[in-house]
């Protein structure tokens, strides 16, 4: 289908418009048992996320949810607007570009202030920005920016999350040709004791604080290991973490959603429909999608880059900002080696001391599949403890944060289109 015009311009007519999220949230009311779940769904043993003596310890005084559960599209949120707008719902029908080819291409986060165990979400959900480019195939392309926002119940402002999907107007613009091709990763018994020797070695940082003083440009953080990644994995994601934006259920709950969502459910060999998730655990499946085998969710990757700042950090710091993107695919048996280097130390605004990282996850193969970066405010000597970010704009309350958002959004588009 050809990218028009007319309908990047019905896209962009949606900007900031808010509509209810797909799903309702995974944990209505998050805990110590959700932090809990959601921490070991990727892998990470931080007593602060789940231990309430030591989380009591600490300059929060409780546990904290982690980062990568404040978000993390389908997890919390009750949504703030339960249905699109009467005059609005003309506008919110159908997809302007049905028929267009979408990836998730990569992933934006903020943090500004913690989520204690037992407290009720909320969320505000929109388009916020949509941008014409031409793609690397020289063809047309839509860079289409979903936002969301979190807040709690006592109205404070939690986090932000912006997610990108690339739509272009060619099909197989992710070369499933060459992906068909990729060999399964095999290890050696020294490669895998290679791997459990880095496991053992990992930890988090935890009570000692990481001074801003200490820290300099080109210092090394990491490395954390992950893999090889197996459909274990993937299954103790979902435990942690539910099934998704698509809601998916077994059974009788299974047969409503594919009432609800038909376009996404699939005839397997014998006959049986079943969602199109499958290729995250069913080899021929993904076979069948142009994958040489099963794979990931970039998702995961986001988090475990979170999750690599975290152990570094300290339990007095705070993980501001992480942006990623998801270049090559996680296939089952590869291993994500993720390191990091500080790149800028400052005072950010307000005077907040900072430190900005490159990150990565490379392969086995020596491929960089997760660039990322993030911000992290350290406690300091002379500057005194973390003091938490202000939320874009000087935002109060969740519709001004996604107004902000959207701002932010069409800035950077002007920007762009600069010469």
């Amino acid at each position: 289908m050809p990218i028009t015009d007319a309908a990047i311009d019905r896209l962009r007519a949606r900007i900031g418009v808010p509509e209810p999220h797909t799903v309702p949230p995974h944990y209505r009311l998050p805990g110590i048992d959700a932090f809990r779940h959601v921490a070991e769904a990727y892998g990470d043993d931080n007593p602060l996320w789940c231990d309430p003596d030591y989380g009591a310890q600490t300059r929060w005084k409780s546990p904290i949810a982690p980062p990568a559960l404040v978000g993390g599209d389908s997890l919390i949120g009750e949504d703030e607007v339960a249905e699109v707008a009467e005059e609005q719902k003309a506008l919110m029908k159908g997809d302007p570009l049905r028929g267009v080819h979408a990836f998730y291409s990569a992933s934006m986060r903020e943090w500004w202030a913690p989520l204690v165990p037992n407290r009720r979400v909320f969320r505000r959900n929109a388009l916020v920005g949509v941008h014409d480019k031409a793609s690397a195939f020289a063809e047309r392309a839509v860079h289409e920016w979903t936002g969301q926002v979190f807040g709690d119940e006592t109205g404070a402002l939690l986090s932000g999350q912006y997610r990108l999907m690339i739509r272009t107007e060619r099909s197989k613009a992710r070369g499933t040709g060459r992906e068909k091709a990729v060999e399964p990763a095999s290890y050696t018994e020294e490669e895998i004791a290679a791997i459990e020797a880095q496991y053992e070695a990992e930890r988090p940082r935890g009570a000692e604080p990481r001074w801003w003083e200490d820290v300099e440009v080109g210092d090394a953080i990491g490395p954390l290991v992950k893999g090889p990644f197996t459909v274990t994995d993937t299954v103790c994601w979902h435990v942690g973490m539910g099934m998704g934006m698509y809601g998916v259920k077994p059974l009788r709950l299974a047969a409503a959603n594919r009432r609800r969502i038909p376009r996404f459910y699939h005839r397997d060999p014998q006959g049986i429909p079943d969602v199109m998730q499958r290729i995250h655990w069913d080899p021929e499946f993904a076979k069948r999608s142009g994958n040489a085998t099963t794979f990931d969710y970039g998702r995961m990757r986001e988090n475990w880059l979170i999750h690599l700042c975290t152990d570094w950090m300290g339990d007095d710091a705070w993980l501001w900002k992480l942006d990623c993107e998801f270049r090559a695919f996680n296939y089952t048996g590869d291993t994500q080696w993720l390191r990091g280097t500080v790149v800028r130390k400052y005072l950010a605004e307000g005077g907040r001391p900072a430190v900005d990282l490159d990150l990565a996850a490379v392969n086995q193969r020596g491929a960089t599949t997760t660039p990322g970066h993030a911000t992290v405010l350290l406690p300091s000597r002379e500057h005194g403890a973390v003091r938490l970010p202000d939320p874009p704009g000087g935002a109060t309350d969740l519709t001004g944060a996604l107004h902000a958002a959207a701002e932010q959004f069409a800035a950077r588009d002007r920007d762009e289109e600069t010469p």
